[in-house]
C-alpha cells in the first residue's frame, strides 16, 4: 500500500496485523497466535480457496466481521508445501515478544517470506533438486542474467542475446523469476516458473556492482572475470536484495561467483533438451531419463552434482578429462567403499546453508556431527592417481573445532525444535544443568511431598500432581474433604474431587516453573551461540559439502560405467565423431529390465570428408534411436562420463541441435508443421561446423511436393554453408540421391527382412538407401483391420507402378535460378502497350477492343 494507512479503528491486534500486511501486501500473511497461524480478510479467503482449510468469523474490528481461517503450527510445513507448488508466497509473521511481561498484544515481526525460488526448509525441497532463484533484466538487444541456489550458496551470472533466454531457462531451470514489473521481458513469459514482479529502481546497474562487491566481500569484481557485465550486474541487484528480503538476513554462506558466457557451454536449446529426454520424459516424468539411469548416488548433494553437470556440460575439455581420470581410478582401486561410507553422510550443503540462515535445526547439527565423525573413515576409501580426487580430498578436512564444538554442545539425540528443550548437552553450561536439575527433581519432591502430607492427614488417597493449565495441586477426594487441615487453600473444584496448594508447594510451584522457563530461555541463548560460532566456520562447511557431492557423483558415474560396461571416450582436435558399438544407453537398460532381448549395437563415423549422413528405412527401424544414442554419448562425454560404446573418439563440439517428432505448440498458436519449420529454422541459424545437428523426418508436416523441396534445400544448407554433423532421417527417397551431388554426404539405412506378410525389425545401420519404408506392414503390426491394410497395399503397388514409368525426375539440387531484380528490365511489346494503358479513360467497348490487341502482340 502506497499511503500510510489508519488503522486506529481497529482492535489492537487488527491494527498489528494490517501494518504487516501493508508491508506485504502481495504475500500471504501467517500471522502467530499461539499454536496457530491465523490468516484474515482476503488472506482468509484466498487461503480458503486454495488449501481448503475452514473460513469462520469472530468478533469484530472497526464494526466488520473479523473473517480468518488457521493452520496448526505443528502442520505449517504441510501448508507451505502445497503454497509453494502453486507458486504463492508466505508471509510468516512470529511472536518475538515476551507474552508474559507484554502489555497489550506481544510484538510481531515476519522472520522470513517463503516463496517458490527461495524456500530453504528441507521438508519443502526435493531431495535431488535445488530450488533456483533467477532474475532477468534487458537492456537493449542485451539479457542480464543472475540466478542463486540459497541452498547450496552459489550465485552466478550471464548476459545474452534475447533468442538464447530459453535456453538458459531450460539449462537452470528456475523455481522463480524476477522481472522488473515495468519492462517484463518477452523473453521469459514462456517461463514455466512462477514470475515475480519487482520495482524498476531495484534493477539498477551501479546498485548491483555494489551489492556484488559487498556480498562477495571484494572490491572489484575484476577477479571474478565479471566486471563488464553491467546488464547482468542490474540483475543481481534485484536478485540479491529479493533474497536477503525473504529470507530476512544477509546471505552469509554466498561467497562465491561463477560467471558463464554463452561460448563456455555447449548448447543444447530446450528442444533438444525435451527430445533427448535428459531429466525428464517427453510426457514430463523423471524417468525412464538419462538423469534417472546415471543417478545412482547415495546422497542429494552427489544427485544435484550429477544433474548441473548434465545440463552444463563445458566445450572446453579439461573439466571433462579430470572426471575421467577420476572414474579411471576408481574403477581400478574400487568404488564400493566410498559409496558405503556415503551411505551415513548428511546433506552438508543444505546444513551449511541453514546455518547461514540460521534455520538449522538441533538434529541436522546432529547429522553434520556424525558425518565429521565419519571423515577419515571415508577419506581411507579415496584411491590414488587422480588430480580431482586429490583436490576433493583436500575439501574433506573441515575444521576441527567445529567437530569439537558440535560434540560439547549439543545432546546426543536432541529435539526436534528447540523450544521443546533437550537440545544442549548435560555438561555444556553449568548454569542450565542446575536448572534442569531443578526440574529433573521435581518428581522426586513431589513423591516425599505426598507420603508426607498423606502421613500427617491420614488421607491415604491423597495425591499430588501437576498439569500446565494449572500447576501443582494437591488432590482430595470429596469423601475426604473434612480431613484436609487449615492451611490448604482450594484452588479448583471437581466433581468428585478439590483441589488445593499448600504454602509449601506454591514456593516449590515457582522455583520449578521458573527453572523451567529459564532453562528453555537459556538453552535457546546458547543454541544461538553454537550457530554464532558455526557461522564463523561456514567456508569449510560449504567446501566439505561440494567435496562430498562432487566425491559421490564421480563414485556414481564409475559404478554405471563397470555396471553397463561403459568405456572411456578420447578427445581429438580434429573434426570428428567416431563411435564404434554405440548403444542407446536408456533403451538398452529398459531392454535390460524388461528381458525383451539384448540392444543392437551401432557404429557412426563422421569425419571432415564425411559430415552427413541421410538416414532411411522403416518406421520402428531404429533411426530415431540411432541418432539420439550418438547425441547422448556425445554429451555423456561432454560432462565427463564414461559412454555406451565399445570405442569413441570425439572432435570439437560447441552445440547439440535436434528437429525429432511431430508436436504442436496451440498455446502460442502454432500447427505442427510451423512448429517444425521454426525449430528448423532456429538450427540453421545457430548451427555451426562445429555443431551436431539431428533432423528426423523434416517437412513431413504439410503436402508431399512441398514438403520434399525443403526437406532438400535444408539438407543442401545444411551440407554446403552449417557444415555441421548432422544425422538426417527421412522417408523421402528421393533423398537417396542427395549424396551423388554432395561429395560430405553417405547414404545408410536400418535393415529390415520382408517375409510374406510379416517383416522383422534389425535395428542395424547398414550402408546405402533402404528399399522401402514398410509402411503398411508396420500398420499391420499395429492392429489396423485386415481389410483396411489390403487395401492400402493395394492402392502403394499401383502408385508405384504409375511411379516406374516416368521418364524424369525433378532435381532437387539444382541451384535456383537468380531473380529478376526488376521488371523495368524485361522488355516486350505486351508490357509496352500495357505501361501505356489509362484504364480509368477507357469505355467498356475500347478495352474489349484492346484486350484483342494484346493477344494479338503476345502471339506475335
Amino acid at each position: 500500500m502506497s499511503q500510510a494507512q489508519d488503522f486506529s479503528a481497529h482492535t489492537p491486534v487488527m491494527q498489528q496485523y494490517l501494518r504487516i500486511k501493508a508491508e506485504h501486501p502481495d504475500d500471504l500473511v501467517f500471522f502467530r497466535m499461539g499454536d496457530f497461524y491465523e490468516v484474515f480478510f482476503d488472506d482468509a479467503r484466498k487461503a480458503n480457496a486454495l488449501l481448503d482449510v475452514t473460513l469462520t468469523s469472530r468478533g469484530q474490528s472497526a464494526g466488520q466481521p473479523v473473517v480468518m481461517a488457521g493452520v496448526p503450527v505443528s502442520a505449517l510445513e504441510s501448508y507451505l508445501a502445497k503454497l509453494i507448488k502453486l507458486g504463492v508466497p508466505v508471509a510468516i509473521a512470529e511472536q518475538v515478544g515476551d507474552v508474559a511481561t507484554a502489555k497489550g498484544p506481544v510484538e510481531r515481526k515476519v522472520v522470513r517470506v517463503v516463496t517458490p525460488g527461495t524456500v530453504t526448509d528441507t521438508e519443502l525441497l526435493a531431495d535431488k533438486q535445488d530450488a533456483v532463484l533467477m532474475a532477468v533484466v534487458a537492456h537493449g538487444k542485451t539479457y542480464g542474467l543472475a540466478w542463486l541456489s540459497l541452498t547450496q550458496g552459489r550465485l552466478g551470472l550471464a548476459e545474452c542475446a534475447d533468442k538464447e533466454v530459453p535456453s538458459w531457462l531450460a539449462r537452470l531451470n528456475p523455481a522463480e523469476v524476477l522481472v522488473d514489473r515495468e519492462h517484463q521481458p518477452s523473453a521469459v513469459l514462456a517461463a514455466r516458473a512462477p514470475i515475480t514482479n519487482r520495482p524498476s529502481w531495484q534493477f539498477d546497474t551501479t546498485l548491483g556492482q555494489r551489492k556484488l562487491c559487498e556480498q562477495l566481500g571484494v572490491a572489484s569484481l575484476a577477479g571474478f572475470n565479471a566486471q563488464e557485465l553491467k546488464t547482468a550486474h542490474a540483475a543481481a541487484a534485484a536478485l540479491l536484495s529479493y533474497a536477503e528480503h525473504t529470507q530476512g538476513r544477509a546471505l552469509a554462506h554466498v561467497k562465491t561467483l561463477t560467471v558463464q558466457r554463452s561460448g563456455d557451454l555447449i548448447d543444447m536449446p530446450p528442444a533438444t533438451q525435451r527430445n533427448l529426454e535428459l531429466v525428464l520424459t517427453l510426457r514430463g516424468e523423471t524417468s525412464p531419463t538419462l538423469l534417472s539411469l546415471l543417478d545412482s548416488c547415495r546422497t542429494g548433494m552427489g544427485s544435484r552434482a550429477l544433474r548441473h553437470w548434465l545440463l552444463n556440460p563445458k566445450r572446453d575439455r579439461s573439466e571433462a578429462l579430470l572426471r575421467h581420470d577420476a572414474i579411471d581410478a576408481f574403477l581400478r582401486h574400487g568404488f564400493e567403499p566410498l559409496r558405503e561410507s556415503l551411505r551415513h553422510v548428511s546433506d552438508v550443503e543444505r546444513i551449511a546453508a541453514r546455518v547461514a540462515l540460521r534455520q538449522v535445526r538441533p538434529r541436522e547439527l546432529a547429522g553434520l556431527r556424525a558425518t565429521l565423525k565419519a571423515l577419515p573413515a571415508l577419506q581411507s576409501t579415496l584411491p590414488a592417481g587422480s588430480e580431482l580426487i586429490t583436490a576433493l580430498a583436500e575439501g574433506l578436512c573441515a575444521s576441527p573445532q567445529i567437530e569439537t564444538l558440535l560434540v560439547s554442545a549439543i545432546a546426543d539425540e536432541p529435539a526436534v525444535l528447540v523450544r521443546d528443550g533437550g537440545v544442549i548437552a548435560t555438561g555444556f553450561d553449568a548454569e542450565l544443568d542446575e536448572l534442569r536439575a531443578i526440574s529433573q527433581n521435581c518428581d522426586a519432591f513431589l513423591l516425599d511431598l505426598e507420603t508426607r502430607e498423606r502421613a500427617r492427614t491420614g488421607i491415604p488417597n491423597l495425591r499430588v500432581q501437576f498439569n500446565r493449565v494449572h500447576g501443582f495441586y494437591i488432590e482430595v477426594t470429596q469423601g475426604q474433604v473434612d480431613k484436609v487441615p487449615l492451611d490448604y487453600q482450594r484452588r479448583q473444584t471437581l466433581k468428585n474431587a478439590e483441589r488445593y496448594i499448600t504454602p509449601e508447594l506454591k514456593a516449590f510451584e515457582d522455583k520449578a516453573l521458573s527453572a523451567q522457563e529459564r532453562s528453555l530461555a537459556r538453552e535457546k541463548m546458547l543454541y544461538e551461540n553454537v550457530l554464532d560460532q558455526l557461522i564463523d566456520a561456514l567456508q569449510p562447511l560449504t567446501q566439505l559439502g561440494r567435496a562430498l557431492a562432487s566425491l559421490d557423483a564421480l563414485a556414481a558415474l564409475a559404478e554405471r560405467a563397470a555396471c553397463l560396461n561403459w568405456c572411456r571416450p578420447e578427445f581429438i582436435n580434429l573434426p570428428c565423431i567416431d563411435i564404434s558399438a554405440g548403444r542407446h544407453p536408456v533403451v538398452e537398460a529398459r531392454l535390460r529390465e524388461t528381458g525383451v532381448g539384448e540392444f543392437m549395437a551401432n557404429d557412426c563415423r563422421l569425419d571432415a570428408r564425411t559430415r552427413f549422413a541421410v538416414i532411411t528405412g522403416p518406421n520402428m527401424g531404429g533411426k530415431s534411436t540411432f541418432m539420439r544414442q550418438v547425441a547422448l554419448i556425445s554429451l555423456l562425454a561432454a560432462m565427463g562420463a564414461f559412454v555406451p560404446a565399445a570405442r569413441c573418439r570425439l572432435g570439437p563440439m560447441d552445440a547439440i541441435h535436434t528437429r525429432i517428432g511431430a508436436a504442436d505448440d496451440l498455446a502460442n498458436a502454432q500447427s505442427t508443421f510451423m512448429l517444425e519449420m521454426t525449430e528448423g529454422a532456429a538450427i540453421l541459424h545457430s548451427a555451426t561446423e562445429h555443431s551436431l545437428v539431428l533432423m528426423d523426418e523434416i517437412g513431413r508436416g504439410t503436402s508431399t511436393f512441398d514438403g520434399l523441396a525443403l526437406a532438400g534445400a535444408i539438407a543442401s544448407h545444411l551440407h554446403d554453408k552449417t557444415r555441421a554433423f548432422t544425422l538426417f532421417a527421412t522417408h523421402y527417397f528421393e533423398l537417396t540421391e542427395f549424396p551423388t551431388q554432395h561429395p560430405q554426404a553417405i547414404n545408410c539405412h536400418v535393415g529390415a527382412v520382408e517375409s510374406g506378410d510379416n517383416i522383422v525389425f534389425l535395428h542395424e545401420i547398414q550402408p546405402g538407401p533402404a528399399s522401402r519404408s514398410y509402411g503398411v506392414q508396420v500398420a499391420r503390426l499395429a492392429g489396423m483391420p485386415a481389410s483396411l491394410v489390403r487395401q492400402a497395399r493395394a492402392t502403394l503397388e499401383a502408385l508405384e507402378a504409375k511411379a516406374s514409368t516416368r521418364e524424369a525426375q525433378i532435381d532437387l539440387f539444382a541451384t535456383p535460378p537468380e531473380p529478376a531484380t526488376s521488371s523495368a528490365e524485361l522488355h516486350s511489346p505486351v508490357l509496352d502497350a500495357l505501361n501505356d494503358i489509362d484504364p480509368d479513360a477507357l469505355s467498356p467497348r475500347e478495352a474489349l477492343d484492346l484486350l484483342y490487341k494484346l493477344k494479338k502482340l503476345n502471339h506475335a
